[in-house]
């Protein structure tokens, strides 16, 4: 199986901590009136950094932020690896990557949370298990969706969203981007109501897709 490494990951794992010392990094300079027009990260940003004239405990400090950047880079990427070569094992994970906003690391986690697609009968089974089931309100003749149950699984239900934040934000697929848009737009559903909607669509398009043993191929959408 083939690992396409270059579609959006729907969950970057080293995202949060990356963002914590770029943080640390741009408070250090602010703190000492250096400015610079462009990416700290790029070569030539780096290059900056590493000429920069600061008192020595600036200094120090930065020298160990850039040092601990680079260290903690070199194991995400190891561990990476070590995903992509799990995720080569596991014949479902062509099928879920398929899909916008999977890649090897979502693809990995949501096999493991949702199990064996056999064990579901229907789509509405496994939305139910994964707590993105809207729960039905009923008053005399009225019938109308709350909000959704979260009495499933939190994992699966947490990895799907982020998947769909990439698919309509990143890798801005027309099948699930339209579906959020309207809901935003035309609804004026908040981004937490449209977005959990949008998770539940792509999670009974991988049912479905699994089920059939089928790649990603969502009706045509019009302009």
């Amino acid at each position: 199986m083939g690992i396409d490494t270059s579609k959006p990951p729907c969950l970057t794992l080293q995202s949060l901590s990356e963002h914590y010392i770029k943080n640390e990094v741009n408070s250090l300079l602010d703190q000492n009136g250096v400015t610079y027009d462009g990416s700290l990260w790029s070569d030539q940003g780096r290059e900056f950094l590493r000429e920069l004239t600061l008192d020595d405990a600036s200094e120090l400090l930065l020298e160990q932020w850039l040092e601990a950047i680079d260290e903690f880079t070199m194991k995400i990427k190891r561990m990476q690896r070590r995903i992509e070569e799990v995720a080569a094992e596991v014949d479902e994970l062509d099928t879920l990557m398929s899909a916008p906003g999977i890649a090897a690391f979502s693809g990995l986690m949501i096999h493991g949370e949702a199990g064996e697609v056999e064990r579901f009968d229907r789509a509405a089974e496994v939305v139910s298990y994964a707590g993105l089931d809207p729960v039905i309100r009923e008053s005399g003749d009225s019938r109308r969706e709350g909000q959704i149950s979260k009495e499933g699984n939190g994992y699966l239900r947490w990895i799907l969203v982020q998947c769909a934040n990439t698919a309509v934000h990143n890798a801005k697929d027309p099948y699930l981007s339209q579906f959020y848009w309207r809901l935003r737009n035309k609804r004026n559903k908040p981004h937490k109501v449209a977005i959990v909607a949008t998770a539940r669509k792509l999670l009974v398009a991988l049912f479905n897709m699994l089920k059939k043993n089928e790649p990603y191929d969502p009706p045509e959408v019009s302009a």
